[in-house]
C-alpha cells in the first residue's frame, strides 16, 4: 500500500514497486483521476494495481481501507507517503485550523496507517512480517524557518515515530524506516505557495539541482527490499547533500 499515490513521490513509488513485482494499492484523497491514471499505467505495463480512496486523518476511513485490502491478500509493505504542506508563512501567522490539518494528515494519518499495518504484519498477531517506510522531509532537521516550521514539526514527529516503532516491533518481523526527501521536483511546492521553489533553490544545493520523485522512489523501494534486511529505525536523507 502506498498512501497519497496519485501524484509526485507516491505515484513514482507505486510505479517502481509494481515494476518490481508488487501488487500495489494506490490510495488517494481528492485526485481520483490521478490515482486511476497511475493504476491504469501500471496495469498497461503488466503490473497489478488498484486505486482506493482514503482520508488518512479519519480513523474509520483508515480501518475500512485496510479491511478492504485484506480481501485482496496479505499486506506485506506500507509506504506512508500521504502528506500536506501549508502556505509559506511565519509561526505568528499560523492559526489552529492549519495546525489541526497538518498534524491530522502528516502525523495522525501516519500513525493510524502504521497501526493497522502492524496489526496485520506482526508475528505477534499471526502475521508473517513486513516492512514500513515513512516519508518524512529534510525539513524535520532543517526546521524550515520563514517558510513552514509547523510542517517541519510534523515531519520531526514522523522521524521520532519511525525510530520508536522500529524498536517496538523489531522482534515481530517488521522493519520500519523512513526517507527524508529534500527539494524534489513535485507539485507540493505550488500547494505551499512557492511554484518557483525548485528553480530557485535547486542551484543552491550541494548537487546544484533538485531531486526527482523517481530518485526518492528508488530509495523507498530499497528500504522495502530484502537488500535492506538489516535496516530498521534508519532515516535515509535523499536531499542532494542539503
Amino acid at each position: 500500500m502506498v498512501t497519497g499515490a496519485s501524484k509526485g513521490i507516491g505515484a513514482a513509488t507505486a510505479t517502481v514497486l509494481a515494476e518490481l513485482g508488487w501488487a500495489v494499492c494506490v490510495t488517494y484523497l481528492d485526485d481520483a483521476d490521478g490515482a486511476a491514471t497511475v493504476s491504469h499505467d501500471i496495469g498497461a505495463a503488466g503490473g497489478r494495481a488498484w486505486a482506493a480512496r482514503v482520508d488518512v486523518a479519519d480513523e474509520a476511513d483508515v480501518v475500512g481501507l485496510f479491511r478492504a485490502v485484506d480481501e485482496v491478500g496479505p499486506l506485506t509493505a506500507l509506504v506512508n507517503n500521504a502528506g500536506v504542506v501549508a502556505q509559506r508563512g511565519r509561526i505568528d501567522e499560523v492559526d489552529g485550523d492549519r495546525l489541526q490539518r497538518l498534524f491530522a494528515i502528516n502525523v495522525f494519518g501516519t500513525v493510524l496507517c502504521a497501526r493497522e499495518a502492524v496489526r496485520r504484519m506482526s508475528t505477534g498477531h499471526g502475521g508473517s512480517g513486513g516492512a514500513i517506510v515513512n516519508v518524512s522531509s529534510a525539513a524535520a532537521r532543517l526546521g524550515s524557518p520563514g517558510e513552514y516550521v509547523d510542517y517541519a514539526a510534523t515531519k520531526g514527529a514522523v522521524d521520532s515515530f519511525t525510530v520508536g516503532l522500529a524498536r517496538e516491533v523489531a522482534t515481530e518481523g517488521i522493519r520500519v524506516n523512513a526517507v527524508r526527501p529534500g527539494i524534489i521536483d513535485t507539485g507540493i511546492h505550488l500547494t505551499g505557495g512557492q511554484p518557483d521553489r525548485v528553480a530557485r533553490l535547486g542551484p543552491t544545493l550541494p548537487m546544484q539541482r533538485a531531486g526527482t520523485p523517481q530518485e526518492v522512489a528508488a530509495a523507498i523501494a530499497w528500504l522495502l527490499s530484502e537488500e535492506a534486511s538489516y535496516c530498521t529505525g534508519s532515516i535515509l536523507d535523499v536531499s542532494g547533500g542539503r
